[in-house]
């Protein structure tokens, strides 16, 4: 079983939900980022994604472009994202790290380039927000045949007629963006989600991640009695832009992650 298989069937077996935490690499430098990153599992992260910053965010909303410039004025580049995954295997040989963001910096690395090296550093899956099933010559085929899942956006626009193209070469988790538009994006409402889940179990037996829009401990209980993972970014993020210094940067990040897991771990109690 890959990372992401094991994370979730043990999470099954428990009978709870993931918390599943983004946060964008080298934000706010990357000593600081690092930290977070290491910091996560222990503040209660089950899965983190990792985002690759880009200068050209289209699915991200003003938080997380925030963050993107952040790190990139810090000097964050591709193959530092994948050192700090290396540093982060040293102690954390469990955790699933997911790499989330665009095509145009893989393809600049080179895609059999990253590719091997995302696999040595210990990247588990990717997800590529402006990669449709019909590139996944691209990049989907040969990070899958290297052990590296490819994990799909799925969206309220996505129709019926579209889920299944989709959804047919996805593997590790589905991710449901559970509000049309950016992230940080107002959240939907449970009624919706309830419904959007069912529609996606009569096409998948992947385990459903929902994101975009929640921020709270509150919030993240809600849709962890509905989905198997909760996804919180935009957040997360926007505690490293309050935040007076680096170190205050980590502790409340750090302490907005424990309080979202305290949240999701007590939700079907």
């Amino acid at each position: 079983m890959s990372r992401l298989e094991q994370r979730f069937a043990e999470l099954k077996a428990e009978g709870r939900s993931a918390l599943v935490t983004f946060v964008t690499a080298g934000d706010p430098g990357y000593d600081a980022s690092l930290q977070i990153l290491k910091g996560l599992p222990a503040a209660g992260a089950d899965v983190i994604e990792l985002g690759m910053p880009f200068t050209d965010p289209m699915a991200d909303g003003v938080a997380i472009q925030l963050a993107t410039l952040r790190a990139l004025e810090a000097g964050q580049t591709l193959a530092k994202t994948l050192q700090m995954v290396r540093e982060f295997r040293v102690d954390n040989h469990a955790t699933p790290i997911v790499l989330m963001g665009y095509y145009n910096p893989i393809h600049r690395f080179g895609v059999d380039k990253f590719v091997a090296e995302a696999k040595a550093a210990g990247v588990d899956g990717l997800i590529i927000v402006d990669l449709p099933p019909e590139h996944d010559a691209e990049l989907a085929t040969p990070a899958q045949a290297a052990g590296i899942d490819f994990i799909r956006l799925t969206t309220p626009t996505t129709d019926d007629a579209r889920l299944p193209r989709v959804l047919e070469r996805s593997s590790g988790f589905v991710y449901y963006v559970s509000v049309a538009g950016v992230t940080g994006a107002g959240s939907a409402t449970t009624e919706h989600v309830t419904e959007a889940i069912a529609r996606l179990r009569r096409h998948t037996d992947l385990p459903i991640s929902v994101g975009f829009g929640i921020r709270t401990p509150e919030q993240a209980a809600a849709i962890a009695r509905l989905a198997d993972g909760v996804v919180v970014g935009s957040a997360l993020v926007d505690k490293i832009a309050q935040a007076k210094d680096a170190g205050q940067a980590v502790s409340d990040v750090l302490s907005l992650c424990s309080a979202l897991a305290e949240g999701v771990r007590g939700a079907r109690r």
